[in-house]
């Protein structure tokens, strides 16, 4: 499956890679890689997450790396990254529209 980005997920990640990198850039970047990573494994098996509670919707779902949400929608060719949450945050419906 193809992986999209949309444009407040990858705004999100920048804001994470900008927070912890005025502590330090190294785990800054460690950070981005290993969300990276996770959503590029979501190609092979986005059915894999559960459903975002807050929506209970079967095509929202989120995995989490470290304290992070990753939640994306899974479409018929293609899985949408459609933001990156801290955990503790509740998930606003206008981020998944």
């Amino acid at each position: 499956m193809k992986i999209s980005w949309s444009p407040l997920a990858a705004e999100r990640l920048e804001d994470i890679y900008e927070y912890i990198s005025v502590d330090n850039k190294f785990t800054a970047k460690k950070v981005v890689e290993r969300i990276f990573k996770k959503v590029e494994s979501l190609s092979k098996n986005p059915e894999r997450g559960r459903k975002v509670p807050e929506t209970n919707r079967e095509e929202i779902r989120e995995v989490f790396e470290g304290e992070y949400r990753i939640i994306y929608r899974v479409e018929s060719k293609r899985v949408s990254i459609l933001t990156i949450r801290n955990f503790k945050q509740l998930l606003p419906e206008k981020d998944i529209k």
